[in-house]
């Protein structure tokens, strides 16, 4: 403590609001209540308590990526990625750059992505011309500028917009001119770079919460044509956003037919969460001979039946044909395969009627809260709750606010509570009081979670919550539903939502395509 003889009105100022916050009080602001916080302050022995010494330490989060040989990635510009997984990569990529631009106001359906790239004006312009067949990417002054052809019909202009936006995601897209193409019109392994710009295009043209409920649909092949006829996508990307989103037992992949062979060889696998440790298959694999990706001799024929692998017996397995790719004859084909004929399907995630701090089931278990990134004491909302069932969890949080160098959107602290309890806290909101706009950090939340993900399986432990990000954060609960598949179903956590007795769900602050859709049985 600072000797009195030595204070001055700004360092006093400065003891007292530190002494109070870590007390979880009011910063005193009369003369009153500053005489008599001072006098306090000089006769108060409480000493702050030590750092938590019994939280195992963080794991580092992990990709929840797709199987593949790491021969499959060949491409530069995908090399330049600098990771094993290169669809996890570019997804994070344009995830954020949505998520960025739905904080921003950017809403639909439909989702413009000339609005997005107008956001971004400081670095992309848009220009149109008559000169290039859809679309493409030069780099002038320090700036993308993005040329498109205007007379293309809305849906295929939109399309090649989001694409052209995917490029720029890639570290050396200033070093070429980048043209959009079809699988016919590219040469060698540029197919990789178009195919992973097709994914990216995906996710800004149907960002996280605009699809439907997850739980209400069993990825298809019909379910796959008819979302690609709605939001005018390739079958591609529709299938990662479906199988990453699915909490059924399935997994799909993309197969070509090889060269003078009658036999499909996989070329890469992206399974549900919850059959993603389970998988014996990788790229490269050769599936059976009498196998019915044969009858999709032209694109956009399908086939369906029961088909018995090594290791997967009786499975119901779906093929679509789609482009082929560059020289050769037969289409590619795209499977979806539910094992079992999904007798086993199952969701991580249990809907409660009850309080979030007094978590259900027994083993150790992981309450989540979200915290800005400037109030030291937790006043509002969920947290406020938090603060008043355990004070000690306050100052805990608020010494870690002042003693770390970790205190940023993104990041997160781990209390224990009890025994069998760890708060986390997540660093997923800008701020806090009055905003035109959402507070939320969709972008940090991911980031944070994921944090919580690792740290679940590492310690294996269940984790719990409100409906987090949708009180004072203002935040949309389909997005954030959609991030807590990503972050913790991938990871294969139980996960544990708890909505008050008597208390209406908050509403839905973007209005999707689907809300169930008139057509949704057909799809089931």
């Amino acid at each position: 403590m600072i000797p009195r003889q030595k204070r001055n009105p700004r360092g006093i100022e400065s003891d007292l609001s530190k002494f109070f916050r870590l007390r979880g009080d009011l910063v005193p602001v009369t003369v009153e209540q500053v005489a008599a916080a001072e006098e306090s302050l000089e006769g108060d022995k409480t000493e702050l308590p030590d750092s938590l010494r019994n939280v195992p330490a963080i794991p580092k989060p992990k990709s929840t990526g797709r199987i593949f040989s790491a021969r499959y990635w060949t491409n530069p510009s995908v090399l330049r990625l600098e990771t094993h997984d290169p669809i996890e990569a570019i997804t994070q990529k344009a995830r954020k750059l949505v998520m960025d631009a739905i904080q921003e106001g950017w809403n639909g359906p439909p989702y413009d992505p000339a609005e997005l790239v107008d956001l971004h004006r400081s670095r992309i312009t848009l220009v149109p011309t008559e000169d290039v067949i859809d679309a493409r990417t030069r780099s002038k002054g320090g700036r993308f500028q993005i040329e498109f052809n205007p007379l293309r019909p809305p849906a295929r202009l939109r399309f090649s917009l989001a694409h052209e936006l995917a490029h720029t995601l890639f570290p050396d897209c200033a070093e070429a001119t980048r043209n959009r193409a079809t699988h016919e019109q590219t040469a060698g392994d540029e197919w990789q770079l178009e195919m992973l710009c097709n994914i990216a295009a995906a996710e800004i043209l149907m960002p996280v919460g605009s699809l439907p409920a997850p739980e209400k649909f069993i990825p298809t092949v019909d379910s796959l044509i008819h979302f690609r006829r709605v939001f005018q996508v390739s079958a591609e990307a529709i299938l990662v956003r479906l199988l990453q989103r699915s909490p059924f037992r399935c997994f799909g992949f993309a197969a070509h037919r090889a060269p003078n062979s009658d036999r499909y060889a996989v070329d890469y696998i992206i399974s549900s969460a919850s059959v993603r440790d389970s998988l014996s298959f990788s790229s490269g694999f050769v599936l059976p001979k009498e196998t019915r990706a044969a009858e999709c001799t032209a694109i956009g024929y399908t086939a369906k039946g029961v088909e018995s692998w090594v290791g997967l017996e009786d499975s119901q397995v779906e093929y679509v044909g789609i482009p082929p790719y560059p020289g050769h004859l037969f289409p590619r084909v795209l499977g979806i395969v539910k094992p079992n004929l999904l007798a086993n399907a199952s969701s991580q995630f249990r809907f409660l009627k009850g309080d979030a701090r007094e978590p259900r089931g027994s083993g150790l278990k992981i309450l989540c809260q979200i915290v800005n990134d400037k109030a030291l004491t937790w006043g509002a909302g969920f947290a406020r709750a938090v603060r008043g069932t355990w004070p000690n969890a306050q100052r805990e949080f608020t010494k870690w606010v002042l003693t770390s160098k970790e205190f940023r959107l993104g990041s997160t602290n781990f209390i224990r509570l009890r025994d069998d309890l760890i708060l986390a806290s997540l660093v997923a909101q800008r701020g806090y009081g009055e905003s035109d706009k959402p507070r939320i950090r969709y972008a940090a939340l991911e980031q944070a979670l994921s944090i919580v993900g690792e740290a679940a399986k590492q310690w294996s432990a269940s984790v719990h919550m409100p409906r987090i990000g949708t009180g004072q954060a203002g935040g949309d609960w389909g997005i954030v539903y959609e991030i807590l598949q990503h972050t913790l179903s991938a990871r294969g956590v139980d996960t544990t939502i708890y909505d008050l007795a008597n208390q209406p769900r908050p509403a839905k602050k973007q209005v999707g395509l689907f809300d169930p859709p008139a057509d949704a049985d057909q799809f089931v």
